[in-house]
């Protein structure tokens, strides 16, 4: 199974879902209002769940691969139906937001919430979540302006279709580019220092993924602006010795493969 997740869960409505976290919310102010905003993460949860029951913390989840495997641990599921992430961070901000998501698709809930217990008045946002991934797992693809030919184009699209096709197309950026560098080799044979080039000659060695010898990859997640992010490529481009940067997009219905030179 690529998918390790050895507890059951139930999707449940958003009406549901809003009497499951206006209950936990309810908690987690009040361990807030007592506690203040300087402890570590793991203090509320675990005081959230002697105040609670049926509250399940630090569950594992592992996604696989041929040799590759990542465990994650869920904060908190409660009553194996909605889930809740800590947060003691100075704001939510997209990266915990797309965290959840990733939860809530590898254990095929709906709907979760995020609390930051670090400010002053405790923060919290909603997380939801329609896709299941058995639905993302074939999506469009389009490679008109890729070119395998150059070295490791085709281990990079053929890999990375490979995952998308066992995992589906839905989950964070940071797992699909862990899972292709693990098959390049390991972080020591990928993530190798470029060159920066300024107008009067070497700058700086900048660390980048690298599928050989002066080809970069990047794994992108955009729902829009794609033409930013390829003319920033381009001027790095120009900036170092790189040849060429394989680009793969990737959304939850579609994976574009661009080579960018």
């Amino acid at each position: 199974m690529p998918i390790i997740q050895p507890t059951p869960t139930t999707r449940i409505s958003q009406e549901e879902f809003s009497s499951l976290a206006f209950e936990v919310k309810s908690h987690v102010i009040d361990i807030h209002n007592e506690f203040g905003r300087f402890f570590d993460e793991r203090v509320y949860k675990r005081e959230l769940a002697d105040r609670m029951t049926d509250l399940e913390l630090e569950l594992p989840v592992t996604v696989t691969h041929k040799t590759f495997a990542k465990t994650y641990q869920l904060d908190v599921l409660a009553r194996r139906s909605g889930l809740f992430e800590f947060k003691a961070a100075e704001t939510i901000v997209s990266k915990h937001r797309s965290q959840a998501f990733n939860y809530l698709l590898l254990f095929g809930l709906s709907h979760g919430m995020i609390f930051n217990m670090r400010p002053e008045r405790m923060g919290s946002e909603f997380v939801n979540c329609h896709q299941r991934l058995e639905d993302l797992r074939d999506p469009r693809v389009l490679d008109a302006a890729f070119d395998s030919s150059i070295p490791g184009g085709k281990f990079f699209r053929e890999t990375l279709m490979a995952l998308i096709h066992d995992w589906g197309a839905g989950l964070e950026i940071s797992l699909y580019d862990e899972a292709l560098t693990h098959f390049l080799g390991g972080e020591e044979q990928v993530i190798l220092p470029v060159p920066v080039i300024g107008n009067k000659g070497h700058l700086h060695d900048q660390k980048m993924r690298l599928l050989a010898p002066g080809v970069a990859f990047r794994l992108t997640a955009f729902t829009e602006r794609l033409d930013a992010f390829e003319t920033h490529a381009r001027r790095l481009l120009e900036h170092t010795n790189l040849k060429a940067i394989q680009w793969a997009n990737i959304t939850h219905r579609q994976v574009i493969f661009t080579t960018i030179r």
